[in-house]
């Protein structure tokens, strides 16, 4: 008895108001990962993967997915003879083209037709890194970079051959930059395009080379390069500085130079956006008398009046101390100050019986226990035969 076969729309995994776009991309998806190339040997995925290929043969073909939604199955049964098919399949009218144009480019590292051409490109952009301090990202900076770039090869103009000759066409991809490879699958001939291996897409071969590049076009050399950094930039942002990546290709403009930046962290500030966070330990006596404290921000120390009774983890705002906007230089955040109080350590016997004595002011704390535990003892409850003798005495 023959195999009863699953609804195409669950293979795919698509529902039955799936369109064109959307089936292709299922059936994209389900070929890359049972394709047989990329499971050798595996029956069950050469399985999937032609019960996946047999379903998308039918639902992307407008007259074909008709049929199917009316009769099911059945309107295939017999089709054909399976000429050139799975299980008795015909595929001689499915249009697998594109589709295997992008899967054996992604397998075997190819691409479609009409892909990349061999006009001028762009250079690619090149990426350093930097290092500045905690005030420099605030306030911006100078830095200067060592670097090694590449400029055209003053002895060839840049075309890599020989002075006197000129670069010709490469006679493997006819100056097209690439090449059509053609190859056998279950459903015919796919054609794959790919980079010409003669030339690497240029169109172009040089047979006698410049000896001063070597056939590059370029030459390597050190270069220093100064890098602004704007104020208020923050740790892993990138500065752009344009045309100073690579040479572009066949003509084309030069990439760009990327600097990201890496801030050091400081010893008592915090940054979150363009506020800055510290904390200030402030004596008892200030916390209690209030009095003047100094603060240290990135713009120096600043004179703050600490109020009379201040608590431990009490905010401060210093308004306008915090990090410029990049967006608008003149905008900045504020600095938030925790003040703490810090309990002393070491203390003369002058201090310690100053404090004693402060204590018998303001509520005697440090005899609270003595005195709570000596009330308790008047209040003593009397024993039974205490209580009988008093009875009796009444």
């Amino acid at each position: 008895m023959a195999e009863s076969k699953r609804d195409y729309y669950e293979v795919l995994g698509v529902g039955k108001d799936a369109d064109e776009a959307a089936i292709k991309k299922a059936y994209r998806g389900l070929a890359k990962k049972y394709h047989p190339d990329m499971n050798p040997g595996d029956a069950e995925a050469e399985k999937k993967f032609k019960e996946a290929s047999e379903a998308y043969a039918v639902l992307s073909d407008p007259e074909k997915r008709q049929k199917y939604d009316q009769f099911g199955h059945a309107a295939f049964d017999g089709g054909a003879g399976g000429a050139g098919g799975f299980g008795g399949f015909d595929f001689s009218g499915a249009d697998f083209s594109d589709i295997f144009g992008d899967i054996f480019g992604d397998l075997f590292g190819g691409g479609r037709r009409g892909g990349r051409s061999n006009g001028p490109m762009r250079g690619a952009n090149v990426r350093k890194s930097i290092r500045i301090t905690f005030e420099e990202a605030v306030f911006g900076c100078e830095k200067e970079l060592d670097l090694v770039l590449k400029d055209p090869c003053e002895t060839c103009g840049g075309t890599g051959a020989k002075p006197g000759t000129s670069p010709e066409t490469c006679p493997k991809c006819g100056g097209r930059g690439q090449v059509v490879y053609t190859s056998q699958s279950f459903f015919g001939t796919v054609q794959n395009v790919q980079t010409c291996p003669n030339c690497g897409g240029s169109g172009k071969v040089i047979k006698e080379k410049c000896s001063k590049c070597a056939g590059n076009g370029y030459i390597a050399t050190r270069k220093k390069i100064k890098v602004s950094i704007p104020a208020g930039i923050d740790n892993g942002q990138s500065v752009r500085i344009r045309d100073k990546g690579e040479p572009g290709v066949n003509g084309g403009p030069r990439g760009d130079l990327l600097v990201e930046v890496n801030v050091s962290s400081h010893p008592s500030f915090k940054r979150q956006d363009i506020h800055i966070f510290s904390t200030i330990p402030i004596s008892f006596a200030v916390a209690v008398l209030g009095g003047d404290i100094r603060i240290p921000t990135v713009d120096g120390d600043v004179i703050y009046n600490v109020k009379p009774g201040t608590k431990t983890d009490t905010k401060v705002r210093l308004k306008g101390k915090g990090v410029p906007s990049l967006r608008n230089p003149q905008a900045r955040g504020d600095h938030y100050v925790t003040l703490v109080i810090q309990t002393p350590e070491k203390l003369s016997s002058e201090a310690k019986e100053a404090l004693r004595k402060f204590d018998e002011l303001t509520g005697n704390t440090l005899h609270e226990h003595d005195e709570a535990t000596a009330k308790g003892e008047k209040k003593k409850k009397k024993s039974f035969m205490e209580k009988m003798k008093e009875a009796l005495e009444d």
